[in-house]
């Protein structure tokens, strides 16, 4: 049961990631302040944008870092990959090295971002930016990216175009709704492993001792293990015998 109040948002941090002028930027822009600059420059380290979204009724605050794909800011970017929630990994459709460097990204991000689940439950969206450009310009297939994704185990995929502002908040609500359906996997697995099946019966230890140095069966009698270790033997501790009983006398 979800007990955040109704005001609540939930904050999340978005990751998108992808070679120099795939459009990263131009995405971000475009969803946070619907402005889109086609001689927008190459961002230099890194940049984050927040947006108060809603999806499917609830209300969330989207932490957007946009990082630099050059490599020559690879030690300023992937300090900021800790504690995302969400990586949206870019390529433009028209460049195929960009989709080649997809695989790159995926690991680059796992190595710094201290992903404490296993990599196919961590929610990565695919992005395939400039999808206005005419037919004859694209260099990946939507066959060459399925494949990809089953590869890696990315069930999300989507086009985009910042220009023509194309699935641009359809996006983002990919993203969260993959971000939420891990976390109820996530949430299940552990509610699992927190249930006792009492159904199954209890077995008790067969070679516990209580401290008179026998074992204890089912029904509850004492057993001897070994009466020579554990019984008072007369030729080890000499013949004991039984204390007499105090005499007391009682007048009415």
């Amino acid at each position: 049961m979800n007990m955040r109040p109704p005001n609540k948002s939930t904050l999340l941090k978005v990751v998108i990631l992808g070679d120099g002028g795939v459009g990263k930027s131009c995405l971000m822009n475009r969803f946070v302040s619907n402005r889109y600059d086609e001689n927008n420059f190459h961002t230099i380290g890194v940049e984050f944008m927040n947006k108060d979204f809603s999806v499917d009724g609830e209300k969330y605050t989207l932490q957007i870092w946009d990082t630099a794909g050059q490599e020559r800011f690879r030690a300023l970017r992937t300090p900021f990959y800790r504690g995302s929630d969400v990586c949206l990994l870019c390529y433009a459709i028209d460049d195929h090295d960009s989709f080649r460097g997809l695989k790159q990204w995926r690991e680059e991000f796992l190595h710094y971002a201290d992903v404490n689940v296993k990599s196919e439950r961590f929610p990565f969206i695919v992005v395939g930016n400039k999808n206005d450009l005419a037919s004859q310009c694209r260099q990946i297939s939507s066959d060459e990216v399925k494949q990809w994704c089953e590869k890696f185990h990315v069930v999300s995929y989507i086009e985009t175009s910042s220009k023509a502002a194309t699935n641009i908040s359809e996006a983002f609500t990919l993203a969260i709704r993959q971000w939420k359906r891990m976390e109820r996997i996530a949430e299940v697995e552990l509610k699992s492993q927190d249930i006792i099946d009492l159904t199954k019966s209890i077995r008790l230890a067969q070679n516990r001792f209580c401290c008179t140095g026998g074992s204890r069966n089912v029904s509850g009698s004492l057993e001897s293990e070994d009466e020579s270790m554990y019984s008072p033997s007369p030729s080890r501790f000499g013949r004991r015998s039984l204390p007499k009983p105090v005499e007391t006398h009682y007048q009415l």
